[in-house]
């Protein structure tokens, strides 16, 4: 085949164990296994048990997208994979399966962010990000507020962060306390359609700043399903009201943000970007503030290897340095650049790669 090779990425940062192929920024096929099931009993992600699923599911994964493309193993041009952030055990296994799977095919291989895969999905769905644009990463162990440039060349400047629990895991801490299942962002969206929003005052955390912090928020809604203690529960208001907070706090802060910074666009992914009342209140923000708004279609919102297939695909487009053969896992890497491994860098790693260099930690891991 002429052009770019196809690009294969794999992905194993948490519990899903993802493959996908993608050249030229076309998705060409895609599958996805997820474990949380048999997290669920345990209300959070046991490390051992995904690091075990991802065992059983590489190579299933892998030839499930293969059939998805009508392509062979042989059609693979390069191999890319999630090297950081996630769980140590869950990496290690996604990464020994790429590596074999590059060694024996004689195809260079890619060191993948995880967060910039999210970035990336939504170059599958609606074409090249602007230079620049704004992204709003939102998922159970990230909040970040991201100026992008190219994404496979330039650095990525953080605005804003997260500085205690992320979005996703505010979901997933207070749906436990309300008494709904795990996971909690989809059960706090089901419960609050039904609720009113309006119903359960709770904070809007640093509305003075780009970063994010959801703790308090977290604290106020365990405080007020305790007010109830011996009486029903109203979830579907509490669960309205926690949403509609979060939601707000997001948008309100992102498209702040695209106004100081003069962007006319705001893109939206992770997890937590599948929510309704986050995807409805950016839409309706946006235009009022004449952004366009872009948010992946849901299948590529949550962890999925097409996402880390983009950034390959792009970095091999860019001409990016691929990884030597001994690249490891970096279970807590900050995001500076797509690419993990410093050769792909077109800048030298001690140059400043961002307006405030923050490490930002998986907190799944701490669950």
């Amino acid at each position: 085949m002429g052009g770019s090779p196809i690009v294969l990425g794999i992905e194993s940062s948490c519990d899903e164990t993802g493959a996908g192929l993608v050249r030229e920024g076309r998705l060409l096929g895609h599958a996805v296994a997820s474990s949380m099931d048999e997290h669920a009993h345990y209300g959070g992600v046991v490390p051992e048990i995904a690091a075990r699923a991802h065992v059983h599911a590489v190579r299933p994964v892998v030839e499930r997208a293969l059939d998805e493309a009508g392509l062979r193993l042989t059609d693979i041009g390069a191999v890319a994979v999630t090297t950081g952030p996630g769980l140590s055990g869950a990496l290690q296994v996604g990464l020994a399966g790429a590596k074999g799977l590059a060694y024996a095919l004689g195809v260079p291989l890619h060191g993948v962010h995880h967060l910039a895969g999210h970035v990336a999905a939504d170059t599958l769905e609606h074409g090249p990000l602007p230079n620049p644009c704004m992204v709003l990463i939102v998922s159970g162990g990230h909040t970040s507020l991201l100026l992008v440039r190219d994404l496979a060349r330039d650095p990525l400047v953080h605005l804003g962060d997260t500085l205690d629990d992320a979005a996703g895991e505010c979901f997933d801490k207070v749906a436990r306390v309300f008494g709904l299942p795990y996971p909690g962002g989809p059960a706090i969206d089901r419960a609050a359609r039904v609720g009113d929003p309006r119903a359960v005052p709770l904070p809007r955390p640093l509305p003075g700043s780009y970063d994010f912090s959801f703790s308090g928020l977290k604290t106020a809604a365990a405080r007020w399903a305790e007010s109830h203690a011996g009486a029903e529960l109203p979830v579907a208001d509490g669960a309205a009201s926690l949403q509609e907070a979060v939601a707000d706090v997001l948008t309100r802060k992102a498209v702040a943000a695209c106004e100081a910074h003069g962007v006319g666009t705001l893109v939206v992914v992770g997890g937590v970007a599948a929510n309704s009342r986050v995807r409805a209140l950016a839409e309706e923000r946006c235009r009022a503030a004449g952004l366009t708004l872009r948010v992946p279609p849901l299948r590529l919102c949550t962890d999925n290897g097409a996402m880390i297939a983009a950034v390959g695909d792009l970095l091999v487009r860019a001409g990016a340095e691929p990884a030597p053969l001994d690249v490891s896992v970096d279970p807590s890497a900050p995001l500076e650049y797509a690419a993990l491994h410093p050769a792909a860098h077109p800048r030298r790693p001690s140059q400043q790669v961002s307006s405030r260099k923050r490490r930002v930690h998986d907190d799944r891991n701490r669950r």
